[in-house]
């Protein structure tokens, strides 16, 4: 069916406002953080991966970090075992941590490495153990307690923090033709598992590849001020200010705490953008408009 003359102009307008984004991206990496709404949404799930496939074809590359909370709250559901979450972590003992890699080592990682290559892109599915990519040591909650003199300490078992990334195999892989898509698993001293937040690990994978962007696809618009309005262009002390002064607050948080760091880490840009809308990461990386709130150095 050919176009109309006016939707042939808007085709023409889109890719031409495209390519100076193509100009300015090519050849540099950009890590995003897949979960929320993006990942359960059929629709969403073939738009975002034709996305990345769109970025590697014009020589930008993606980086994946996928999260999995809920596909493993739902598996563990099936299986009758019940979940503790503290302080919004889910207590993670061995029998759960087999569970955690299956769904998103094995089922979520495999779908989406599935997804790419079915829009024609060439993904590779990795772990954080795969060659020593993720070193974690476990991570320990404290809670403070009147009637204790010193807080005390929460085991919540496999549930890890960063300690380092290797990103050999990562760059191995992107400046090839391959999109990497990690899982956030990372490894012990030990050789033990560990389940990490996949935000920290997408904006600790950006700070070691020395990404140009670091994009958090989220189920919000972006951040928002006391009055509900979005917040686009944040430079780093603004932010800081809006911590202090609680206007960022709750669940977004540590989100916007994994985009701070990693522009003071030295990532040029870090966005919070809605996952929600079908093509975001293309809205954002090659339109005047963009998406969502950024976060620049200066």
């Amino acid at each position: 069916m050919s176009l109309s003359a006016e939707a042939a102009r808007n085709v023409a307008h889109v890719l031409s406002e495209a390519l100076p984004y193509i100009q300015r991206y090519c050849g540099k990496t950009i890590v995003i953080k897949y979960g929320g709404n993006a990942m359960v949404d059929e629709g969403l799930k073939h738009s975002f991966a034709r996305d990345l496939v769109l970025m590697k074809l014009v020589g930008i590359n993606p980086v994946v970090v996928h999260g999995g909370g809920p596909q493993i709250g739902d598996l563990l559901k099936r299986l009758g075992k019940t979940t503790e979450f503290i302080q919004g972590m889910r207590v993670t003992d061995r029998e759960t941590m087999d569970v955690v890699e299956m769904v998103l080592g094995g089922l979520v990682n495999k779908e989406i490495v599935n997804l790419i290559n079915s829009h024609g892109g060439q993904a590779v599915g990795l772990t954080g153990k795969d060659g020593g990519l993720i070193k974690a040591t476990q991570m320990c909650l404290t809670r403070n307690s009147p009637e204790l003199e010193a807080p005390e300490i929460i085991d919540i078992g496999h549930v890890g923090e960063v300690e380092s990334i290797d990103p050999s195999i990562i760059e191995m892989l992107a400046h090839g033709n391959f999109i990497p898509v990690i899982a956030p698993i990372g490894v012990g001293a030990d050789g033990a598992s560990y389940n990490i937040n996949a935000d920290l690990v997408a904006g600790r994978v950006a700070e070691v590849l020395h990404a140009e962007k670091l994009l958090l696809l989220t189920n919000t618009p972006g951040l928002l001020n006391r009055d509900g309005k979005l917040l686009t262009d944040l430079d780093i002390p603004t932010v800081e200010a809006l911590i202090a002064d609680g206007t960022i607050h709750g669940g977004m948080l540590p989100k916007i705490r994994c985009a701070l760091e990693a522009v003071q880490a030295g990532v040029n840009r870090s966005h919070i953008v809605d996952g929600r809308v079908k093509h975001a990461v293309m809205l954002e990386l090659f339109t005047d408009a963009g998406m969502g709130s950024l976060i620049r150095r200066q």
